[in-house]
C-alpha cells in the first residue's frame, strides 16, 4: 500500500531532536509502525515485542538487552514488556541526548502510564488516530485555521472559507470505510472480513487481557452496545443493563474502551469547572466503520437509511476536528453543550480563552435554524465566543445567518 503522509509528521520530528524518548500511542491498526518505519526506518534498529513470547530475552534482563542493543531504537507494542521501562530510564539518565527511542504503545492502561511517569521529562507522548480527511485526499487540514478565522466576523470569514471546496466525497462511503489505513484500499467485498479479523484478533484479545473477561459473548454484546450509543450521554446507570452487566461493571468494561482507543467522551460544558464533572460526558466510538461492522451495517448503501445515520455522521464529523486539531502546537479542549431546555451545541473548541461552538448536521441543506443552539450558548457563555459553525453533509460554503456559517464535512 502506497504511504499517505500523516499530520503528526512535523511534530513528530521536532520530539525526536529535542527528547530522549517519544511514545506514540494509539489504537492497532491506525499506522503507529508505519509511520517510524518510514521516517525513521532506516536509521533506528526496530524490535516489536509479543504478548506471549519474550523473543530478546527483555523481561529476564531489561539492562542486558539494553546493552547489546544500544539506541537508536524503535520498540514496538512496549506495554508487553513492562520490565523494559525503569532500564529505559536508567539508560537515558547515563546519557541524556535526543532521538535514543521511539516507543509505541495500542493501550492506555499501567504500562503505557508508568512510562510516562517514570520518563517525566524525558519522553514526549503523542497520539496517533485513524486517517482524518486531508492525509486520505492529500489536501489541506481546514478546522485549525477555522480556530483563527472564527475570530473574524462572518463578512470577513466566509470570503476565505469559499477559497475551499467540497472534495465530493460520499459522507455514507466515507462512515461505513472509517479510518483505518488498510481498509481505505480494500475492495467494499473485503472491508467486512477485515473489520471481523480486528474485533475477534485485536479489540477482543486486549480487552479481555484487561478485563480478564470470560464471557466472550457478553463482551462482544458489549462492544456493539457502545457502537449503538455513538454520539448521545453517557447513563452510566443504564448503560449493559440490557446485556446483564451493573453499573459500576458497564463503566469499567467502557473505560477500557478508552484504555485502548476504541472510545472517547466529551465532558460537558459548564462555566463553573467543578460542575462539570457531575454532568454528563458525550460517548464516541473512535471509528464509523468498527462501529458500522458491529451494528451489522452491511454496506455504504445501507448506513443512509440506518436510524443511527445521524449519529454515525456526528461521529464522523467530530472525530475529523479532533484529528485536524492535532497540527496545532496546543490543542484545544473539547466540550459539548447541553440545557435542561434542550438547547443543545454538538461540539465546542476551548483555546486562548475562546469558546469554538460547532454544530453537525447529516443533511444536505442548512438554514437558520441550525443555528439556535448556538446562538443560545452565545447568551449562556457571553464573552470571546467566535462565528458558529455547522459542519453539514452538502457540498457548498454558506452563511445562514449573523454570526454562523455552513461548512461541508469533506472541506478541502
Amino acid at each position: 500500500m502506497q504511504y499517505l503522509p500523516r499530520l503528526v509528521e512535523e511534530r513528530l520530528r521536532l520530539y525526536r531532536n529535542t527528547f530522549p524518548c517519544v511514545l506514540i500511542a494509539g489504537a492497532r491498526q491506525v499506522g503507529k509502525s508505519t509511520l517510524l518505519q518510514q521516517l525513521f526506518g532506516n536509521e533506528f534498529r526496530t524490535f516489536v515485542f509479543d504478548p506471549v513470547q519474550d523473543l530478546y530475552q527483555v523481561r529476564r534482563d531489561p539492562d542486558l538487552f539494553l546493552r547489546n542493543n544500544p539506541p537508536p531504537l524503535i520498540l514496538d507494542e512496549i506495554q508487553y514488556v513492562p520490565e523494559l521501562v525503569p532500564a529505559i530510564k536508567r539508560y537515558v539518565d547515563l546519557e541524556r541526548r535526543p532521538g535514543q527511542f521511539l516507543i509505541t504503545g495500542s493501550q492506555q492502561w499501567h504500562v503505557i502510564q508508568r512510562l510516562s511517569e517514570s520518563l517525566a521529562g524525558r519522553v514526549a507522548p503523542l497520539d496517533l488516530s485513524g486517517f482524518c480527511l486531508a492525509e486520505t485526499r492529500a489536501g489541506h487540514t481546514w478546522f485549525d485555521t477555522w480556530l483563527t478565522m472564527a475570530r473574524k466576523p462572518a463578512a470577513d470569514a466566509l470570503p476565505l472559507l469559499r477559497k475551499r471546496r467540497s472534495a465530493g466525497l460520499s459522507a455514507t462511503e466515507t462512515i461505513w470505510r472509517g479510518s483505518f489505513p488498510e481498509v481505505q484500499t480494500l475492495p467494499e467485498a473485503a472491508v467486512p472480513g477485515w473489520m471481523q479479523g480486528y474485533v475477534a484478533t485485536y479489540l477482543q484479545r486486549d480487552v479481555r487481557l484487561i478485563l480478564e473477561a470470560r464471557d466472550e459473548m457478553q463482551l462482544a454484546a458489549f462492544l456493539s452496545l457502545c457502537a449503538t450509543l455513538t454520539a448521545q450521554e453517557c447513563n452510566y446507570s443504564k448503560l449493559g443493563k440490557d446485556i446483564g452487566l451493573s453499573s459500576p461493571m458497564a463503566k469499567k468494561w467502557l473505560s477500557v474502551m478508552r484504555q485502548t482507543y476504541q472510545w472517547t467522551e466529551l465532558p460537558a460544558f459548564s462555566r463553573n469547572p467543578v460542575k462539570r464533572l457531575s454532568l454528563r460526558p458525550k460517548g464516541y466510538f473512535v471509528d464509523t466503520g468498527l462501529a458500522c461492522h458491529l451494528m451489522r451495517i452491511s454496506s455504504p448503501q445501507a448506513v443512509q437509511g440506518h436510524p443511527v445515520f445521524g449519529a454515525l455522521f456526528e461521529t464522523l464529523v467530530m472525530q475529523e476536528c479532533l484529528k485536524q486539531a492535532q497540527s496545532l502546537p496546543v490543542t484545544p479542549a473539547w466540550h459539548h453543550y447541553r440545557q435542561h431546555s434542550g438547547a443543545e451545541v454538538d461540539l465546542i473548541a476551548e483555546l486562548d480563552g475562546w469558546l469554538f461552538p460547532v454544530e453537525i448536521k447529516a443533511s444536505s441543506s442548512v438554514g437558520p435554524g441550525d443555528a439556535i443552539g448556538m446562538d443560545t450558548f452565545r447568551q449562556f457563555a457571553p464573552g470571546r465566543v467566535g462565528l458558529g459553525l455547522v459542519i453539514y453533509a452538502g457540498k457548498e460554503v454558506l452563511q445562514i445567518s449573523e454570526q454562523c456559517l455552513a461548512v461541508p464535512f469533506d472541506l478541502m
